[in-house]
């Protein structure tokens, strides 16, 4: 069965009805007039996109291991905010300082799952990770839920803003 993403891969036989708005259906259910997904450079666009994103996260989380700011200073829009699990937001220098001073580190971090939901010039980003995290010389191991925002700014993709979240299990 083949199932379509987003509102660049879909359009339905009834514009504005809620398979549009969710984009998230097996294609046969809108019959002759669905849309197919574009072949050549379109489709390549949006998988380049896709790719683009996910190299960001990855050197992100190459970054953030290895405490390299000036890439992350890169990977983090001037403007990112960052809320924990307890809902205290960080900004870009916040979360930059606390890694240059020590304050915290990220030693490991196994990305076991993320999706990426492209909307032309952003993204929403979501996952989950399993980390080990040093916090003023205690390490312990956490797992964090994750949604964050992307958006492609002069041509190269930023993170503008994450939301971790501690699930309960």
């Amino acid at each position: 069965m083949l199932v379509h993403y987003g509102r660049e891969a879909v359009k339905t036989c009834r514009p504005g009805g809620l398979a549009e708005l969710f984009c998230i259906f097996p294609a046969p259910m809108c019959g002759a007039n669905f849309w197919r997904p574009r072949l050549g450079v379109e489709a390549n666009l949006i998988l380049d996109d896709e790719q683009q994103i996910h190299a960001l996260f990855d050197a992100g989380d190459r970054a953030l291991m290895s405490a390299d700011v000036e890439s992350l200073a890169r990977i983090f829009a001037d403007d990112y905010v960052q809320y924990d699990p307890a809902g205290r937001a960080f900004t870009k220098q916040e979360v930059l300082e606390n890694l240059r001073s020590g304050t915290v580190r990220y030693p490991v971090i196994n990305s076991t799952g993320r999706r990426i939901r492209l909307f032309g010039d952003f993204a929403i980003v979501h996952g989950s990770e399993s980390d080990e995290v040093d916090r003023e010389g205690s390490r312990f191991a956490v797992r964090y839920l994750y949604m964050d925002v992307v958006c492609r700014r002069n041509g190269h993709w930023q993170i503008v803003g994450s939301q971790l979240l501690k699930p309960d299990h």
